[in-house]
């Protein structure tokens, strides 16, 4: 996007009245984190800790069955299938850091609802807030993921009782 039409979409956007604004993020955010929270509800967790997915009619792992090795995300659908029916024991075990995720979810599905329905600017504060902070999260998500990478493999691998 051309510096021309950046300003022209801030423009665009500032002249809408804050209340507009607050709705518009409000859906932006509720509507795919709602779809996301639905699918982990509506699914069955998978005995395995990974393939849950497969229920959505995706194939398996490509990089687990090319090399016997989780990928980074293996275990999170399932995790998420597991907090959605309010096992979060078995969704811990399964995939740790897909438990951040789910509760991650929900926290942005909670913000988007509510400034869509009672629009208050909660979505600017959760952006001033991570702005203020972004190393920080991009560091703390990149070493959540490797941790949860290295416990799924572990486990996997049968290196861990459980």
């Amino acid at each position: 996007m051309s510096g021309g039409a950046a300003a022209a979409g801030r423009a665009w956007w500032g002249a809408l009245p804050a209340g507009l604004q607050d709705r518009l993020v409000g859906v932006i955010l509720a509507v795919p984190t709602s779809v996301v929270l639905g699918l982990a509800a509506w699914l069955e967790p998978a005995a395995g800790g990974v393939g849950t997915h497969k229920q959505l009619g995706l194939n398996g792992c490509a990089v687990l069955t090319a090399t016997g090795w989780p990928c980074p995300m293996c275990g999170m659908t399932t995790t998420f299938a597991h907090m959605a029916h309010l096992s979060p024991v078995d969704a811990a075990l399964t995939q740790p850091f897909g438990v951040v995720l789910f509760l991650l979810t929900v926290a942005f599905a909670s913000v988007g609802w509510s400034d869509l329905l009672l629009p208050a600017g909660r979505w600017r504060r959760l952006r001033e807030l991570a702005l203020a902070r972004e190393v920080p999260l991009a560091v703390a998500a990149l070493v959540g993921m490797g941790l949860g990478w290295a416990y799924k493999a572990a486990v996997m691998r049968g290196e861990l009782p459980w």
